[in-house]
């Protein structure tokens, strides 16, 4: 698959988001039954399915430029969206080069990579960006390392130190969260910061990921699906700015489901960095629209059965209640058997 990177677009006010045909028939959709049950579904992070979300480590695909000015435009009136405790420095730079040099070997054609020993050059075409740097001199570059790179990301990334048997949120850059924060949450431990989710928790999901994460190996990364949805193509529905997004649930009809609900699913990645055996957690974010996913008929008839039978304490968790009804009713004609 050629990579064709789209003009900006807008995830916010006068929303210009859209997915190209070739970006729906690779957009990750979640639901392999007619059914939802939370369960661990981790898997290798292996490269499988050319062209796919699975291909590469870190997937770029046509909304590159749309991301990295939307993470600029959050980060320029919220610069808590970024936070590196002191201790998690080291980790910061395991996470530049994880990213610098899966990007390169990925994806020649829009990012280059040079090593002489510790005298690196990060050349990003497609944002016209060029960097010489000493690999562990903040001086060297124009912001601290962790920064640096996922301006230049899709996604949202989670360091994560490793301590005492458990997991501590310490670091990351969370510009485009699906209603959660990273300055609430930094600092928790894996529990801690899952404790919101319902019914996973009487079921030992936590206890049961918590134990293999702990386990993974460098070189070993994993992968799995989430998902929620949400209202309008906006990727920053964090707490912070709920007062612009919250109300925009009550706007859902039965007439304009397909236009304005959005699946929102999260390709999470789980890899050991090598010097500091902190975890990168990256956050990777697909929206599809009701009427681009209906395209796929076989996806809405599916998302149908699901949403029809999800328990209403996941659907509230998930913000669906107030328009569960009107999407389902959109929804109905793609099922023959409704």
């Amino acid at each position: 698959m050629s990579l064709i990177l789209k003009p900006v677009e807008r995830y916010r006010e006068s929303f210009s988001f859209a997915n190209s045909p070739e970006a729906i028939r690779r957009f990750p959709f979640p639901f392999p039954e007619d059914q939802y049950q939370y369960s661990v579904n981790i898997e290798p992070a292996t490269s499988r399915d050319p062209g796919s979300v699975f291909e590469h480590l870190f997937d770029i695909d046509e909304h590159y430029r749309s991301e990295t000015a939307e993470r600029a435009l959050v980060l320029e009136s919220a610069p808590s969206r970024y936070l590196v405790m002191p201790h998690m420095q080291p980790a910061a730079w395991d996470a530049l080069a994880l990213l610098m040099e899966n990007l390169a070997r990925d994806y020649p054609r829009h990012f280059q990579l040079r090593r002489e020993g510790k005298r690196w050059h990060w050349h990003n075409l497609a944002l016209g960006i060029q960097q010489p740097f000493t690999f562990g001199d903040v001086d060297t570059l124009p912001c601290e390392p962790l920064e640096y790179i996922t301006r230049q990301a899709q996604g949202d990334f989670v360091l994560l130190d490793q301590r005492e048997g458990d997991l501590f949120m310490d670091a990351g850059m969370v510009t485009g969260p699906a209603d959660w924060s990273l300055a609430f949450d930094a600092g928790m431990s894996f529990k801690q910061w899952h404790s919101p989710v319902p019914l996973a928790h009487q079921m030992g999901v936590f206890d049961r990921a918590l134990k293999y994460l702990l386990n993974i190996q460098v070189g070993q990364p994993v992968r799995r699906l989430n998902w929620t949805m949400t209202i309008n193509p906006r990727l920053d529905t964090s707490p912070e700015t709920y007062h612009e997004w919250g109300a925009d649930r009550g706007k859902v009809t039965d007439q304009n489901a397909g236009e304005l609900v959005y699946l929102r699913v999260e390709l999470q990645v789980m890899a050991r960095l090598p010097r500091s055996h902190a975890l990168m957690f990256s956050i990777r974010t697909y929206l599809i629209s009701m009427a681009e996913l209906a395209t796929q008929p076989h996806w809405a008839q599916r998302l149908y059965r699901v949403l029809r039978d999800l328990p209403d304490p996941i659907a509230d968790y998930k913000g669906l209640t107030r328009y569960r009804g009107a999407l389902l009713n959109w929804l109905q004609p793609f099922d023959p058997h409704a």
